[in-house]
């Protein structure tokens, strides 16, 4: 399934300066009975947005008009415990298109990947940075360069590179899922495979 391309992202940002992020927290299990990567995204921190009543929390931040944006700012292990891919399905469908850390762990980080959600690892002392522009002016905007490996905290100019495998980073820039990747280069299969000596 292909997904929206990603070159470039400038967007205000929603910040959760939480530590050990897990994806229990991400997407409860309760919510993993769906086939579809569809509908995840109602259920993103469910419990952290939602009552017992289903009546919303007024002190989660994404309950508050004050933080929008595509890109979501976790604070240091987001993403640990369980290696579901709701998780990432959660934050894609609703509506992030970048995470910020200072940490991932590794299988998050890569089902993120996978589906078109950029995790961007950067330095402890730069995250502090994002979170206090972020909560200083909830307006401030990030902007993530995927072709230059770069994020910038657009107030001050302040950069940091990040690293990301050229294979996820081209499919990232094309919109491509492993599958559509070897859709795309099919007919080199083909030709190589026709080549092979019997």
């Amino acid at each position: 399934m292909a997904y929206d391309k990603f070159t470039i992202l400038e967007s205000t940002a929603v910040p959760l300066p939480i530590e050990n992020v897990d994806t229990d927290q991400i997407i409860p299990a309760r919510f993993l009975k769906a086939t579809e990567r569809k509908g995840f995204g109602d259920n993103l921190f469910r419990d952290w947005r939602y009552n017992a009543d289903n009546t919303p929390k007024t002190d989660f931040v994404l309950n508050d008009p004050t933080y929008e944006g595509k890109i979501l700012v976790g604070g240091k292990n987001f993403g640990s415990g369980s290696s579901r891919e709701h998780a990432a399905w959660a934050i894609y469908d609703y509506g992030f298109r970048c995470v910020v850390s200072s940490f991932f762990a590794d299988i998050f980080r890569n089902n993120c990947l996978n589906i078109g959600v950029l995790p961007v690892q950067v330095s402890p002392a730069f995250l502090e940075k994002i979170f206090s522009a972020v909560f200083a002016d909830p307006q401030t905007k990030l902007v993530v360069n995927l072709p230059e490996q770069s994020i910038t905290l657009v107030s001050t100019g302040e950069q940091e590179k990040f690293d990301i495998s050229p294979y996820k980073k081209d499919n990232l820039a094309n919109g491509f899922d492993d599958i559509d990747y070897l859709q795309n280069i099919k007919e080199e299969i083909q030709d190589f495979a026709t080549a092979l000596p019997f």
